[in-house]
């Protein structure tokens, strides 16, 4: 596409030079997706959208570009019901919000049928690439895909591509009380400091003290030996199946109901297990052979 039409050039760019047409039409990979414009009072933000935060001047710059320059790339959208809205944005809120502010009326968009899991999906790691999440929403992102869309720490660390410790460490923060965790975002303290203290039993209090006397990170984990752990902090790391013993018990359970099982183990002992099936007849005689 760069080719046949030049780098550096947006969508209104080429539209100008193709004509009034309402949508663009495009060939990639093997599927054909179709820009639209959009009405902005159409789409409506993603409540599960990780990135939380929008600095202010930053969406006044965007919004000065997309003036000069319309948007250069259209943002990603899925149809939605029973909301005040008709799209909801999977990714591109910045675009977005600058586009409101730059006064347009309408912005390109690819609209995709997605479902909830997708959808955080790709909103995670489209923010996680661009690396504009704070410590606090990237660990919040992360526990979203496990207590919503029933993932795991290795599911999260082969779709992120980090490893499954950064992962769990990353998730600890949300532990954090709030006051300690606005001390993050704000950067009052480094998420490293604010991991070392999630294990304590007074991470506030350690928060200020950390503020106060400048402490370092190594400073930081010498106070926390001397203070009483939270009775959560070790619940979360350990597990009470070993991998093996799971991979057994699942193989039990397709044995005897014939369908994909799958064990997720949380905290303290509880858990999930989920039952696959593939068509509506293999639904039936599983819940058949489960209601008896």
């Amino acid at each position: 596409m760069a080719s046949k039409f030049g780098l550096g050039r947006g969508l209104a760019d080429i539209q100008a030079s193709m004509g009034e047409i309402p949508d663009i039409s495009i060939l990639t990979g093997g599927e054909r997706v179709v820009i639209k414009q959009i009405p902005l009072v159409q789409i409506g933000a993603n409540p599960d959208q990780p990135r939380k935060t929008f600095n202010a001047d930053e969406l006044n710059d965007l919004a000065t570009s997309i003036k000069e320059k319309g948007v250069l790339q259209p943002i990603l959208l899925r149809a939605v019901q029973n909301r005040p809205y008709n799209y909801e944005i999977v990714a591109g809120e910045r675009r977005f919000r600058a586009s409101k502010i730059a006064g347009l009326s309408e912005i390109p968009a690819v609209i995709k049928k997605l479902d909830d899991s997708d959808a955080m999906e790709i909103a995670l790691i489209e923010n996680v690439q661009r690396e504009n999440l704070d410590p606090i929403e990237e660990a919040a992102a992360y526990k979203n895909l496990i207590d919503k869309c029933n993932y795991d720490i290795s599911d999260v660390s082969r779709l992120i591509g980090k490893s499954e410790s950064y992962i769990r460490n990353s998730i600890r923060l949300t532990d954090l009380p709030k006051s300690v965790q606005k001390m993050v975002s704000d950067g009052m303290i480094s998420a490293s400091h604010a991991r070392t203290i999630a294990v304590a039993d007074n991470p506030e209090q350690l928060a200020q003290e950390i503020v106060q006397n400048k402490m370092s990170v190594s400073d930081t984990a010498s106070r926390v030996k001397n203070v009483k752990r939270a009775g959560k902090s070790r619940g979360f790391t350990n597990k009470t199946i070993s991998a093996n013993d799971i991979k057994k018990i699942e193989s039990d359970i397709k044995k005897a109901l014939k369908v994909t099982a799958k064990i997720i183990e949380r905290r303290g002992g509880a858990g999930q297990i989920i039952l696959k099936f593939n068509t509506r007849i293999e639904m039936n005689e599983l819940v058949e052979k489960l209601t008896k």
